[in-house]
């Protein structure tokens, strides 16, 4: 295992630790509550990281429970038509399931400071590609204006190289008032992406450090009661020339709409 994934490791267990322990001081004083979460997604294209994984129609649904900063879901993605470019005559099938265990909070004694680290394990039923593993970390400014964040991705296993991620966002709640259980709110984002040259190379061929992708999202979640419903409308592009020219479609709009409740 190479040096820096090595760093990353001790990093991430170092702030780990760090949080498990103001976590517990925390909980001392409260009452210990577990938390589970469902949704169901439905999109026009299926698009991860600026690539075009599935040019037609998907259905993404998510389990997820909580409890003490962790988090462990699994999620997955159907083919709804025979137009995947991964896994074509696939309609009615799954061709992904990620299962992520993530620990998120914020800094102790700095709260404007957040962090979260964690583990994504990638499987692809259905495809001829090998299952593979990130690790990752991230830090974010939630109460600074347009919420900035950063993520370091790196695949350990089948690709053995790095994701770095830039974004920001912002997200109105309450834009509009139905009734004290309904109300519409308004999310917009942006994220820029960059590969490693061994990332790269993994995915693209293009043995070099690169800017991958751009994406832009806006959504006007509402909520009704304990369920919220979730419309979109995304756009992604590579910024990179030798990236467009070995991507098949480099630039991408969508739409989907969501639904999701916690308990």
């Amino acid at each position: 295992m190479r040096l820096e994934i090595y760093g990353i490791l001790v990093l991430g267990l170092m702030v780990f630790a760090l949080a498990l322990e103001t976590a517990r001081a925390e909980e001392q004083a409260k009452e210990q509550v577990v938390k589970f979460g469902i949704s169901a997604d439905y999109y026009t294209k299926y698009i991860w990281r600026g690539q075009n994984v599935d040019d037609k129609s998907v259905f993404q649904p998510a389990v997820s429970v909580s409890a003490h900063g962790f988090t462990g879901s699994i999620w997955g993605n159907m083919d709804m038509t025979n137009k995947s470019l991964t896994a074509p005559d696939n309609a009615g099938e799954f061709s992904e399931f990620d299962y992520t265990l993530d620990y998120s909070g914020t800094m102790p004694g700095i709260d404007w400071l957040g962090f979260s680290v964690g583990t994504i394990y990638y499987r692809f039923p259905n495809t001829v590609f090998e299952p593979t593993t990130e690790i990752y970390g991230g830090l974010s400014l939630p109460k600074v204006p347009l919420s900035p964040y950063f993520k370091w991705y790196r695949d350990v296993d089948e690709i053995d190289g790095s994701y770095f991620q830039f974004g920001i966002g912002h997200t109105i709640e309450k834009i509009y008032t139905f009734n004290e259980k309904c109300y519409c709110g308004l999310q917009l984002g942006a994220s820029y992406g960059c590969g490693n040259a061994a990332y790269n190379k993994g995915y693209f061929g293009v043995d070099s450090g690169q800017l991958n992708d751009f994406t832009l999202t806006a959504g006007l979640p509402f909520c009704m009661d304990t369920w919220m419903i979730r419309p979109s409308i995304n756009y992604s592009t590579m910024l990179s020339n030798s990236i467009r020219d070995a991507t098949e479609r480099s630039d991408n709009i969508w739409t989907g709409v969501g639904i999701s409740t916690s308990f």
